[in-house]
């Protein structure tokens, strides 16, 4: 007789917490920023455009949940853990400023920008969907090292070192909340009752930011923000063709939005494989095919960014998280962005008090990759780290440039440019000089150099290190830099030393 499959287990409550905030935080920095930067008009993006998000985390969520009870049932295991999903952070930077604010900016008309943002958002999930055909060769051609370091610079980079900033600036709170979490996650030390770790932490970082705040006592590094309360609204997103009528102002801006698609596509390749370094073996064809039609399901439905899986199912299944996580997240998600209540959860937690759980995935996926890969590509995973990193000092570094202006000139341009080269397209750069860096090790010369000679292709073309400020792809001989032409020589040489350490390898054995 089978055993019995629970559908939400004690872990699913922490995991939930985590995946929840991180995607509610996103939607409302995608609302701060087009209302409060470019003036969008509040009921387009609130009743529009956030539903229609939302509705993407939704139907994705629903899907992995799915894939992770047909996975026990296959496997006949108990504790199978879903694969997160939520709104790629990037891509909503990326929509935010270069593709919706500057289309509002350009045609003064917010309902054609709007439904530009849905033609760019369809586009992508179909582009996704037919990339997804060709993740198990890709999975399969490159080496764990690469895979897994990549997401791990990512992860430790992107939902570790940024979550600490919101520690830092509100310090007791935030330790508060970090002390629970790491004696409860990292010290498995067990609470009373088995109340869960991360539903803990949070509560009692709320409580200490309240108490703080009754007494008039404020962290000094924390910035004022003035809140305006929004209303709740019903608005119900339902698929419409209404994308069409932005369709040909869309094809302007799709060249931004592609390089973020493309990184999604190679981190789902990498999250599938983190799954199965974590004991999940899922087909990675049905996980970025996920991706791609719940990206297309919130175009369809109003939605302005893309859906994709998240960093940390190690850090979950370490939770003993399940499937009802996954389930109960898409749920929070798309009826909040249904009936509105997402901006006033925001206001209502501190950020210092959800931070802790991000920072403690991050933690979590970068250890995987080092522990996950053979001890002698440790250097190859550390390597494959520093692309991520790269790119959020550009991107902080960005945040204090006023908005269109050109970066400073003399030595702190020249960095603040190369970091923002070495940080369009991270996610792929990082798997390409992991990938080189593994095979390195292993002395195969030749597959070291086709990895860069790959490199310099794709420099011709933007997909990393564009030398655009948005990160576009070009076409070569459109590029007006000869930048592209100046890194795709270098890793061309790269690759040719590489090649001649392959020559002198065979000459070795011919005279040996």
């Amino acid at each position: 007789m089978p055993s019995r499959r629970p559908f939400f287990r004690a872990g699913d409550l922490n995991a939930f917490f985590a995946l929840m905030f991180d995607n509610v935080a996103n939607l409302v920095i995608l609302a701060t920023i087009l209302i409060g930067a470019f003036h969008f008009p509040r009921d387009i993006v609130l009743e529009r455009m956030v539903p229609g998000t939302a509705i993407g985390v939704l139907v994705g969520d629903l899907v992995y949940a799915f894939l992770a009870r047909r996975l026990a049932r296959r496997t006949g295991r108990n504790d199978v853990t879903a694969m997160p999903l939520g709104l790629n952070a990037p891509s909503v930077f990326g929509m935010s400023f270069a593709v919706l604010g500057p289309a509002y900016l350009a045609t003064g008309d917010a309902l054609l920008s709007w439904k530009m943002g849905m033609a760019v958002t369809v586009l992508v999930g179909l582009f996704k969907t037919g990339l997804a055909m060709f993740g198990n060769a890709v999975r399969t051609a490159l080496p764990r090292a690469a895979l897994l370091g990549s997401i791990g610079g990512a992860g430790i980079a992107l939902i570790g070192l940024l979550p600490l900033l919101k520690v830092f600036a509100d310090p007791i709170v935030g330790f508060v909340g970090l002390g629970v979490i790491l004696i409860t996650l990292l010290g498995r030390v067990r609470l009373p009752g088995g109340l869960p770790g991360a539903f803990i932490s949070v509560i009692a970082a709320v409580a200490v930011s309240w108490a703080l705040s009754a007494a008039g006592l404020h962290s000094p590094l924390l910035a004022p923000v003035l809140h305006e309360a929004a209303p709740l609204h019903l608005s119900v997103p339902w698929p419409s063709l209404a994308f069409l009528g932005g369709l040909s102002l869309a094809w302007v801006y799709l060249p931004i939005a592609l390089p973020f698609a493309l990184s999604t596509i190679v981190g789902g390749i990498d999250n599938t494989e983190s799954a199965a370094a974590a004991g999940d073996e899922y087909d990675t064809r049905a996980i970025l095919a996920t991706e791609g039609l719940c990206t297309v399901a919130a175009g369809l439905c109003g939605g302005v960014v893309e859906s994709t899986p998240y960093i940390g199912h190690p850090a979950y299944k370490k939770m003993g998280a399940g499937a009802g996580y996954a389930v109960a997240t898409g749920l929070f998600v798309g009826l909040g962005g249904i009936l509105g209540y997402l901006p006033l959860l925001v206001d209502w937690i501190p950020a210092a008090a959800v931070a802790p759980i991000l920072i403690y995935i991050g933690i979590e996926v970068l250890a995987q990759a080092f522990t996950a890969t053979p001890s002698r590509h440790a250097a190859a995973v550390a390597v494959a780290t520093l692309p991520s990193l790269a790119f959020v000092a550009a991107l902080e570094a960005r945040a204090l440039l006023p908005p269109g202006a050109a970066p400073p000139g003399g030595e702190t341009g020249e960095t603040l440019r190369a970091l923002t080269m070495l940080g369009n397209g991270f996610v792929i750069t990082a798997l390409i000089w992991g990938a080189a860096t593994a095979d390195l090790i292993d002395r195969r010369f030749i597959r070291s150099a086709l990895a860069f000679f790959a490199g310099a292709l794709l420099c011709l073309f933007g997909v990393i290190h564009s030398s655009t400020p948005t990160g576009t792809l070009f076409l070569p001989w459109r590029a007006g830099s000869p930048v592209p032409f100046h890194f795709a020589a270098a890793y061309a040489v790269l690759g040719i030393i590489v090649l001649l350490a392959a020559r002198s390898r065979e000459e070795d054995r011919a005279t040996h």
